[in-house]
């Protein structure tokens, strides 16, 4: 697994995920996205943050193989508290994140979108929530922010997919674009905002967030709880067993 940062000379700082072969991030994986985020916002020469991914997706949510090969609870609550910490750092990130989605973004990736300032979606790019499929509960809070409510609710409990070029239309993908030009595209607006006067971006994104009707860390908290009661109840690790063996019906 590799999550790399590369501040580029005109102050924008590329943060991109590889983890083959569909970048299900592991418990440290999530926390290694976190601290590049950390990292990025406490140097002054980083005005603004690309997250992008290799390979086939951007991000397909949490490692479930991680899960069931580990015994009890610890790497359940380990996902639960590295994902919180990548999604909070990518929201806290003290200068714009703009996220440059490729492919499936699912689960896990929602909520790293759903916490950017600025999505940029290439062709191929579409977004869900599958969380229900597999007993967990979770990114609702991000995915209402790149969709209206009732939307949210019919794509959460379906757990259907959304492309990208449907979401341009609510405002939360500002475009779509080729894939082979999806890295160029982000860089464009990374390079208007990196431009700008970086204390005054920095102020800006501490007022925006500051004026934001929902508090993103507690709402996606209380969301991780119902995840821990159901595999508690054992509903999680059935429904599990029954996605594993649909996938590998289908092979």
């Amino acid at each position: 697994m590799a999550i790399t940062s590369e501040l580029r000379d005109d102050g924008i700082r590329v943060v991109t995920m590889a983890h083959p072969p569909v970048n299900a991030l592991t418990v440290q994986g999530w926390y290694d996205v976190a601290a590049a985020l950390d990292e990025a916002g406490r140097d002054m020469d980083t005005h603004v943050v690309v997250l992008r991914a290799e390979g086939r997706g951007f991000n397909a949510g949490v490692d479930i193989k991680e899960m069931q090969h580990t015994s009890g609870f610890d790497a359940l609550i380990g996902a639960n508290k590295g994902c919180f910490a990548a999604f909070k750092a990518v929201y806290e990130c003290p200068v714009p994140v703009v996220a440059a989605v490729n492919g499936f973004c699912l689960g896990g990736g929602v909520g790293l979108v759903g916490n950017a300032d600025c999505v940029i979606a290439s062709d191929d790019a579409y977004f869900g929530v599958p969380e229900v499929n597999q007993g967990a509960l979770g990114a609702a809070t991000h995915m209402a922010r790149l969709v209206p409510q009732h939307l949210m609710r019919t794509l959460y409990f379906t757990a259907r997919t959304i492309k990208a070029s449907e979401l341009v239309q609510h405002g939360s993908v500002l475009e779509v674009v080729p894939r082979a030009e999806l890295d160029d595209a982000a860089l464009k607006v990374a390079g208007e905002i990196a431009a700008k006067d970086t204390r005054v971006i920095r102020a800006a994104k501490e007022a925006l967030n500051g004026i934001d009707p929902i508090d993103v860390n507690k709402s996606y908290r209380f969301e991780q709880g119902f995840t821990f009661e159901l595999n508690l109840a054992g509903v999680s690790d059935e429904l599990r067993d029954d996605f594993a063996g649909t996938e590998k019906s289908k092979r």
